[in-house]
């Protein structure tokens, strides 16, 4: 599915010029799985299913319910530590959720059982070869036949560093965690890291031209070595020769998806990503946000005419069709936890309709889309897909069925051209 793109970076699929929050432009919706949900008492939620939580069989269950409801794509979490309550320190606790897969190989294995929903695993670049990463999300495009994304994520605990043994990271102290701003400040080394990672993916990722693999047999020329090229990517702290492994996959450039709270990662978002995920807690946080994210894109010197970037907005939802129940059911997983639920993103309890009502309202300032997080798993899973999807498509803003194959076409993307291919 592509279209025209508009100055803003906004694309309709119907071809026609749309700026970013047209009531005509398509919304957009992804979902954050994690773990039994993104409440830390949801794995003693009645119908959670703690006991699977490492099970294939599990996640495979949750992506096909959000494929029937049609989504964008679907995130796994990833971390090279064990989860914690605390952003920048490991834990001791018992009482939640610890231990987790590999992201990636998890993608992998749920892309054969899948045929239209995006897949985009979490993985660290912080203590990562650029090599390895880049090749691993190649590899799930190919599975995907063309639905792989990457979700890149610096190692902001210092204590991940001990796993490697390569080089140490810094320590965020108690004052660097008590707003997005002061944590991201000593990380921003980490961050400018991250993006030359993903520039080295991306340069991997073209250098193999789309027709490189001749396969003739009968003249026994597999591949024509001219169209395969290294890329001799020089970063800060580290190098890639080149040529990637993997033949350029389905979709050329899969999609990266970030995560960003404050001015060094909306400067990252800028340089780096397709999507950036942000996380307002009202309407006029949101229409804030955005012009510091179109602020960062300025500064970076990103043309959003060539390359767009989609807008979505972090939201952790516990739905229920009754008024009142789900602020009743949060309420008692609060108590359960021995603590009120807080989180990055605004946390939202309510019914489908009045989801529906928040998403074309903040919408309304500029957005392409929402990632929703779960609360329980599947509950507030299937709330989204058979409660709130219906009510998006009552309403006319939300697809009726897939339209494309690959996550580039869900949002609207263009297929890259190979950077090292010959033009003319």
């Amino acid at each position: 599915m592509t279209g025209t793109t508009g100055p803003t970076g906004a694309t309709d699929p119907t071809g026609s010029l749309s700026a970013p929050g047209d009531p005509g432009a398509p919304l957009h919706l992804a979902v954050a799985l994690d773990g039994a949900g993104w409440h830390p008492a949801a794995w003693r939620e009645e119908g959670a299913r703690p006991g699977e939580l490492l099970d294939a069989a599990y996640w495979a269950d949750l992506v096909a319910e959000a494929e029937r409801g049609l989504i964008d794509f679907v995130t796994f979490e990833d971390a090279l530590g064990l989860q914690s309550a605390a952003f920048h320190l490991p834990d001791n606790r018992t009482d939640q959720v610890r231990g987790s897969i590999d992201a990636v190989l998890l993608a992998a294995h749920l892309a054969p059982l899948t045929t239209h929903i995006g897949l985009v695993p979490t993985t660290n670049v912080t203590h990562t070869e650029p090599f390895h990463l880049a090749i691993g999300i190649a590899t799930l495009d190919h599975a995907s036949r063309g639905r792989a994304g990457w979700r890149p994520q610096i190692s902001s605990r210092a204590a991940d560093a001990a796993h490697f043994g390569r080089r140490p990271t810094p320590q965020l102290t108690e004052d660097d965690v008590t707003d997005s701003e002061s944590i991201s400040r000593p990380l921003r080394a980490l961050f400018a890291e991250g993006a030359e990672v993903v520039e080295a993916a991306r340069q991997l990722w073209d250098s193999w031209e789309d027709d490189a693999e001749i396969r003739d047999a009968a003249t026994g020329r597999f591949l024509d070595r001219d169209k395969v090229h290294p890329i001799d990517f020089k970063g800060s702290t580290f190098t890639v020769k080149g040529p990637s492994i993997t033949p350029r996959s389905p979709q050329g450039q899969p999609l990266v998806v970030s995560l960003a709270h404050a001015t060094t990662p909306y400067e990252f978002a800028a340089l780096s990503s397709d999507v950036v995920a942000v996380t307002p807690h009202d309407r006029a946080g949101t229409a804030a946000i955005l012009t510091q994210v179109a602020e960062a894109v300025e500064r970076t010197g990103r043309d959003v005419t060539e390359r767009p970037l989609r807008t979505f907005a972090d939201l952790v939802v516990l739905l229920d069709d009754e008024p009142g129940a789900a602020a009743r059911r949060k309420a008692r997983l609060d108590e359960a936890a021995g603590a009120e639920l807080a989180s990055d993103a605004e946390i939202f309890a309510g019914t489908p309709a009045e989801l529906a009502d928040l998403l074309l309202d903040w919408r309304s300032t500029g957005l392409d889309g929402f990632r929703l997080r779960p609360a329980t798993l599947p509950h507030d899973l299937t709330a989204i897909t058979r409660g709130l999807v219906p009510e998006l498509q009552r309403r006319g803003v939300f697809r009726t069925e897939y339209t494309s194959t690959t996550l580039r076409g869900h949002l609207g993307l263009d297929r890259p051209a190979s950077r090292y291919a010959k033009t003319g």
